[in-house]
């Protein structure tokens, strides 16, 4: 029997934009900054051959034990020379870390984050400023690697909380970005470039407006225009399209196609995501995570497709809003279920998954598999945090926009919108369509040469609809002239904790679907809908290692090679209490005032005594927390002569012991870092102008013919992954605004 050919998946590259024109950093900073970065992720040789200057000293016995472990760790057959490349490799040995560097300093990095970076490098290359935060007067730059380390090391526990915010920053940002650049780290870990024997997907053959070269405004004409193309633009676009209406939907980011995906690390994190995924809140305590692509958050999420709960449904009627205990709003809840395919049906739990459900079952705690908007298919993947290349995510990008554009519905990427624009019309103030700026791509197609174009553009509409995200769609209404002081603010982000575990055996968990399973045992902590779920985490190593505890250079390497030997968990808090965004005074992006607060803490930290029990129920050899100066719980061998500590399960003394620190170490500031993929709430719906942006159809108090439509739109947070709940109330106000489009054509006949 003839073989059937298996093919062979090698994505397009998607180089990045060009380099700042201009250096972020002069030399001295530079030297400073590789300084640090070559102690975190150092070079490690044996002590007779290394240089101290360059590399980090270790006795022979020490090293030749980590190259044995090594040989253990990665994948059978692995060249001995890979594995002392891998030692042997700092931060910057790779020029791509430099240029990864000025990227995040130059472009992606707030303006008040860049300047605080530059004030503490400045200071650490003075003697008198060095003695103050080092302890030495030789500066940091100049010190060999091992008393390089020391420093780094005695930072994470300084009195000086400034210091300490330095320790977290740094560490964090360099292991991201070595992990991202390395030319070794995948081949010691054995991670595939793609998802195992995944199929490409079918290309949609998206056409987009051009805009012709010229002197003043382009200007174009349709009846709606929708500013976004993620999960509620493309639902909008979808809904309004098959209505009869001329719709428009245009998007800052450029569309990349299926044969893109998944994105390598170096190139995903900076195309598809805000900022290169380097968006903070102001405090830094909190990574804030979110899609910036054609398609929005729903190209880069993990298919989760969980519908609001009943109590924050009757949480949000009880504000006002009676629609979301209606049977209206489960018919739009079904209603975009239906079209991606959604379901638990087809859901084959990877390792991590059935750890979650198997150690919730042991501890009789509720759990459940999470439906999938995979079009009931077995969507097999773990890489789809860079783009779904079998195309078997049901994203805006494959399936809403798609259908809108079958419907007659238009495209423009690489528009930058900057305001909504208003007419008077029966004495009201009237959206009568959107200015922006529009940038081609480049002369090959992709976005890493100059543009061909660059033009301002006038979109003239009957109805405007902004669907931008919870970070721009309220920068957007300021920057039109509204005047709403609820503007930007009630900003939720469902802040994580991570949590990981050690298997004995390979569990290789970048396969498989990244979210298929929930704890919804501590949801509920405070009997008004506060607390966590726990899920699994997508464990591509840049996502998950970056977040993997730094005691030093060599521990860190070491740890990070058992990758493949781990799974990973969040505690997801739905938050109680809330920050704002408001637009940058230098630059006008967004800034994010919110730092996580004790009674949200509080439930985070049951999330992660949860977690723990789930795992040691479930076998794991190891558990430890993202969390600073909290060693790891090592779980005893079992013995034949002693069963008592086998059979106690939880109750284990020991493990209670370790349970008992983390309460008592708590999330401390600024140590703590947390993450965002989830935000909500800028542009709260409301019963009246009062405590609220938009009425309960979405259209923004004060104006007539301007919506807003995306998870900005929430009364509060949502407690799951806000993706059906978005495009749910999405398509409720799409339709309710083709509802006035056709009732105001009727009247002109």
């Amino acid at each position: 029997m003839a073989a059937v050919p298996v093919e062979i998946i090698s994505p397009k590259q998607a180089p990045l934009p060009p380099l700042p024109e201009v250096d972020p950093l002069t030399a001295p900073q530079w030297k400073t900054l590789l300084a640090i970065a070559d102690a975190v992720i150092p070079a490690i040789q044996p002590l007779a051959i290394a240089r101290p200057r360059l590399e980090l000293a270790v006795p022979d016995n020490v090293y030749l034990t980590a190259l044995s472990k090594l040989k253990g760790l990665a994948p059978k057959g692995t060249d001995e020379a890979v594995l002392e490349a891998y030692l042997k490799e700092s931060a910057s040995s790779n020029p791509a870390f430099r240029e990864a560097f000025t990227r995040i300093v130059g472009q992606w990095m707030p303006q008040q984050s860049r300047n605080d970076l530059l004030m503490v490098l400045n200071i650490l290359n003075t003697r008198a400023g060095s003695l103050f935060l080092t302890g030495y007067v030789t500066p940091i730059g100049d010190q060999p690697t091992h008393i390089r380390e020391s420093i780094i090391i005695g930072w994470k526990a300084a009195r000086l909380p400034l210091l300490r915010q330095v320790h977290r920053s740094l560490t964090l940002l360099t292991k991201q970005t070595w992990c991202k650049i390395s030319p070794t780290i995948r081949t010691v870990l054995g991670v595939p470039r793609v998802p195992i024997n995944m199929k490409r997907g079918e290309n949609f053959p998206y056409e987009f407006i051009q805009v012709p070269p010229g002197v003043g405004p382009e200007i174009i004409e349709t009846d709606v225009v929708i500013i976004g193309s993620g999960c509620g633009g493309g639902v909008c676009a979808k809904s309004l399209a098959e209505a009869g209406s001329r719709v428009i939907v245009v998007e800052k980011s450029y569309y990349w196609s299926p044969d893109h995906f998944p994105m390598t690390e170096a190139e995903g994190w900076g195309h598809l995501f805000t900022d290169g995924a380097y968006l903070a809140t102001d405090d830094t305590s909190v990574s804030v995570i979110t899609g910036q692509t054609w398609g929005g958050g729903g190209t880069v999420n993990w298919s989760a497709s969980l519908q609001t709960q009943g109590y924050v449904r009757k949480e949000w009627a009880d504000q006002g809003l009676p629609f979301f205990t209606s049977a209206e709003y489960q018919t739009s809840l079904d209603r975009v279920c239906e079209r991606m395919g959604v379901s638990a049906d087809h859901v084959n739990q990877n390792f991590a998954n059935r750890a979650l459900l198997e150690g919730s079952r042991k501890l009789g705690w509720a759990h459940k598999a999470v439906p999938q908007n995979t079009g009931q298919s077995n969507h097999y993947c773990g890489h789809c945090t860079f783009g779904c290349g079998s195309c078997e995510k049901q994203g805006p990008a494959v399936s809403w926009l798609p259908d809108a554009s079958r419907a007659g519905a238009e495209f423009i990427e690489g528009f930058d919108a900057e305001k909504v624009l208003f007419g008077s019309r029966n004495g009201k103030q009237t959206a009568v369509g959107v200015k922006g700026v529009w940038t081609s791509r480049d002369l090959n197609g992709g976005v890493s040469g100059p543009p061909i174009t660059k033009r301002e553009v006038i979109i003239r509409a009957k109805r405007v609809i902004v669907s931008a995200g919870t970070m721009q769609s309220p920068l957007i209404l300021l920057r039109s002239g509204l005047k709403n002081k609820q503007i930007g603010r009630n900003l939720y982000l469902h802040p994580v904790c991570i949590l990981g575990a050690v298997y004995p055996d390979e569990v290789r968990p970048w396969e498989g679907g990244i979210l298929t399973s929930v704890c919804n045992e501590f949801e509920n902590l405070d009997g008004k809908g506060h607390g966590c779920k726990l899920e699994a985490t997508n464990m591509i190593p840049s996502s998950f290692l970056t977040l993997l505890p730094w005691t030093s250079g060599l521990e860190f390497k070491m740890s990070a090679a058992r990758m493949k030997h781990m799974a990973g968990y969040i505690a997801i808090c739905r938050d109680r209490d809330t920050g704002y965004v408001y637009p940058d005074p230098v630059d006008g992006r967004a800034r994010i005032a919110y730092t996580t607060s004790a009674f949200d803490k509080a439930n985070l930290i049951e999330g992660l005594v949860g977690l723990a029990k789930i795992q040691y129920a479930a076998g794991a050899s190891e558990i430890f927390a993202a969390l600073p100066g909290v060693a790891p719980f090592i779980r005893s061998p079992p013995t034949t002569t002693d069963t008592d500590a086998d059979e106690a399960g939880i109750n284990d003394p020991r493990f209670n012991e370790w349970l008992d620190g983390i309460r008592k170490h708590g999330l401390p500031a600024p140590q703590t870092q947390f993450v965002c993929a989830h935000q909500m709430g800028t542009c709260r719906m409301g019963p009246s102008e009062r405590g609220s942006v938009v009425d309960p159809r979405g259209k923004v108090w004060g104006t007539e013919g301007l919506y807003v439509s995306d998870a900005s739109v929430f009364p509060s947070a949502s407690g799951v992954n806000p993706m059906v709940s978005n495009m749910a109330i999405s398509d409720w106000i799409s339709r309710g605004v083709a509802r006035g489009l056709r009732r105001e054509e009727g009247a002109r006949l």
